[in-house]
């Protein structure tokens, strides 16, 4: 997209990221959540149910900027467990574009590698965490592992009611949709729109609103992704 922005700003038009940054491109304003945030999010829920034993961290799509983020803030919550020993990572690997059956390729091979030791999985997103259950459910370790998730997915509402899930990271796409196209706005009349945040893209530091995920477990279904209508609750 870099040159898609460069193209944009040769005709002096502004440039909003949303939901990705984009690298090395001299964009105006970036919008998301706070993706550092969901990181934190999604290992605290895991650290709280499993303290102490082996863990494997999942990442997303190497190439999506995103997983990044949800990485620094794992490792943000992780490190002090890792550094006394407490939590011992015995496997960490990134799923390309995402895929479930990437991910339950990978699953598979840890399972094997570590002869099913593995206490919890710190999966960045709900298809990754689809694809590794799987190859949990496999071995009749489907429930007795914890493992996160990220995007709210219907399939992974349903696999926390049925308790194969601990967990999943709400991100509320109307709210994100709104205030983007607010800053859309604000930018098109030449006005600086309000920033709580600046993240660096490797060209420059890029005036940001990270809005605030929300955690989802088998206690506040109801109270979060039903009540906004993001699911209805016959679905589940």
């Amino acid at each position: 997209m870099s040159n898609v922005v460069a193209e944009a700003k040769r005709e002096g038009i502004k440039v909003l990221a949303y939901d990705r940054m984009i690298n090395n491109a001299d964009i105006d304003f970036y919008i998301s959540f706070d993706n550092e945030k969901v990181g934190e999010l999604q290992a605290e829920s895991i650290v709280k149910q499993v303290p102490k034993g082996n863990y494997f961290l999942m990442g997303g799509s190497p190439v999506d900027n995103n997983a990044r983020l949800f990485r620094a803030g794992q490792m943000k919550v992780l490190k002090p467990y890792i550094d006394n020993g407490s939590i011992k990572i015995v496997g960490d690997q990134w799923v390309d574009a995402w895929l479930p059956e990437n991910a339950l390729k990978i699953m598979e091979n840890a399972l094997t590698a570590n002869g099913n030791h593995i206490d919890a999985v710190v999966a960045s997103n709900d298809a990754t965490a689809g694809g590794a259950i799987q190859a949990l459910s496999a071995q009749g370790l489907a429930g007795k592992v914890a493992i996160s998730g990220q995007d709210a997915d219907l399939a992974a509402i349903k696999r926390i009611k049925a308790g194969t899930q601990t967990m999943t990271v709400y991100k509320p796409i109307t709210e994100l949709a709104t205030e983007a196209a607010k800053i859309a706005v604000e930018l098109g009349e030449g006005k600086t729109p309000a920033s709580n945040s600046t993240l660096n893209n490797g060209l420059k530091e890029v005036p940001s609103r990270l809005l605030k995920p929300i955690p989802v477990n088998k206690d506040n279904i109801e109270s979060t992704v039903v009540k906004d209508g993001f699911h209805k609750q016959s679905e589940l």
